[in-house]
C-alpha cells in the first residue's frame, strides 16, 4: 500500500510499504476514506518525534471501511463505516470501558503513528487494534468529515475547555488559533462562556474566530486589553493550545485569582518552570493533558448531530494522499490559509 513515512525532521514520505494485516483475533482492518493532518503531527515533522523509530508510517485521524475481522472481533462486520479515534486502548479494563484509555489499566494506552509499533493511518489502510472498542461506526446525522475531525481535533478542543472549567456566564481566553484552538471557541460559547477572547499572530486566523464571536487579538496585546475591559479582574479560564513556555506563561497572566488554566498543546520543552508561588498566591487550578477521544465522543455526537457544532467548517484544503508532503509543508507554513488539511488516498 501507499502511505506517508517519517524518516527525519521534515523528511516525510510518500511511499509504499507492507499492507496491514492483524496481529491478533480482535483486530480489524480498515480501508481509510479520508484521513487528516494534525498539529502534534508537526512535533514529529519537526523530529521533535516520540521514537527514535524512521520509516514508520504517521497520522492518527482517519475513517474508513472495514475490509477484514479477526474471529474475536463480534460488533464490526466488513462494509462498516468507522471512524479511528487517535487514542487507543485495550478495551476491555474498567478504564477503557469508561472511556478513558490513557489510564489503560493494562498499560496498552496508545496512539497511532508515533513509532513502528501502531503504524499510523495517513495511508491507504491501517489495523485497529482490539477493533469492536477502538472503530466506532459512524452514526447517523454525522458525516465522514465530521466524524474525521471527531477523531481527535474536536474531541481534544472539547476536553481541553471541559477542563478549563468553562460554564455559563464564564469568561475565557482561547491562546492558539489552529483548527483545534478555532474549535475550542465555539465550544466555549456552546457551553456556555459569556465573553471569549480569541488570541493568535496570524490575521486571517483571528479573522475566523471573530466570525465565531470571539474577541480577537494579537498575542502582543493580549494582557493589556484584558486587563483593560475587565477592569483588572481578569478571566475565569485560559486555554491553551500551542504547546510553548510563553503561551503557558501567557495564560497564566490572564486569568484571575481562583481562576483556571487548561494546557492542551503538545509540550515542546522538555522542562517547564512551573510558577508554584503564583499558584499558591491566586488559587489557580492547573490542568494539562491529553485527550481521550472515547471519554468525549457520547457528548459530541448529538452536538455534531443537531448543527451546535461544525467542525467541518475549519477544512480548508483536501488533497490527494499522494500531495501528503506538499500538504505538510503548506500546514507547517500556515500558508494560504491552512488550516485543517485531509487527505484522501488516490
Amino acid at each position: 500500500m501507499k502511505a506517508l513515512r517519517y524518516y527525519g525532521a521534515e523528511d516525510i514520505r510518500y511511499e509504499s510499504m507492507d499492507d496491514p494485516t492483524p496481529q491478533s483475533d480482535r483486530d480489524a482492518i480498515v480501508k481509510v476514506d479520508a484521513c487528516a493532518i494534525c498539529g502534534s503531527d508537526l512535533h514529529i515533522y519537526h523530529g521533535h518525534g516520540f521514537s527514535k523509530d524512521v520509516g514508520f508510517c504517521v497520522g492518527h485521524e482517519a475513517v474508513g471501511e472495514v475490509v477484514e475481522t479477526g474471529k474475536g472481533v463480534s460488533s464490526l462486520k466488513v462494509g462498516d463505516k468507522v471512524m479511528i479515534p487517535a487514542a487507543v486502548g485495550c478495551g476491555s479494563c474498567r478504564s477503557c470501558l469508561a472511556g478513558v484509555v490513557n489510564l489503560c489499566e493494562y498499560g496498552l494506552g496508545s496512539c497511532y503513528g508515533l513509532s513502528a509499533d501502531l503504524q499510523g493511518s495517513q495511508a491507504e489502510a491501517v489495523r485497529v487494534p482490539a477493533a469492536d472498542f477502538n472503530a466506532v461506526p459512524i452514526p447517523e446525522g454525522v458525516s465522514s468529515e465530521q466524524a474525521l475531525l471527531m477523531t481527535d481535533a474536536l474531541a481534544t478542543a472539547w476536553f481541553g475547555v471541559r477542563n478549563g472549567d468553562v460554564g455559563p456566564g464564564s469568561s475565557v481566553a482561547i491562546i492558539g488559533l489552529g483548527p483545534i484552538g478555532l474549535m475550542a471557541v465555539e465550544s466555549a460559547f456552546v457551553m456556555g462562556a459569556h465573553v471569549v477572547y480569541a488570541i493568535d499572530p496570524v490575521p486571517e486566523r483571528r479573522a475566523l474566530a471573530e466570525a465565531a464571536g470571539a474577541i480577537a487579538l494579537h498575542p502582543a496585546d493580549a494582557i493589556e486589553i484584558v486587563k483593560e475591559q475587565t477592569k483588572g479582574r481578569r478571566l475565569d479560564s485560559a486555554i491553551e493550545v500551542v504547546g510553548r513556555d510563553e503561551t503557558v506563561d501567557l495564560a497564566l497572566r490572564l486569568v484571575r485569582p481562583r481562576g483556571t488554566v487548561s494546557v492542551i498543546g503538545v509540550q515542546q520543552s522538555r522542562r517547564y518552570a512551573f510558577p508554584l508561588e503564583r499558584f499558591f498566591a491566586a488559587g489557580l487550578t492547573f490542568r494539562a493533558g491529553t485527550c481521550s477521544v472515547p471519554e468525549e465522543l457520547p457528548t459530541l455526537f448529538p452536538l455534531v448531530q443537531s448543527g451546535r457544532l461544525k467542525p467541518e467548517k475549519y477544512i480548508s484544503h483536501r488533497l490527494p494522499l499522494s500531495e501528503g508532503v506538499d500538504a505538510y509543508r503548506l500546514f507547517d507554513s500556515r500558508d494560504h490559509g491552512a488550516l485543517k488539511m485531509v487527505l484522501t488516498p488516490d
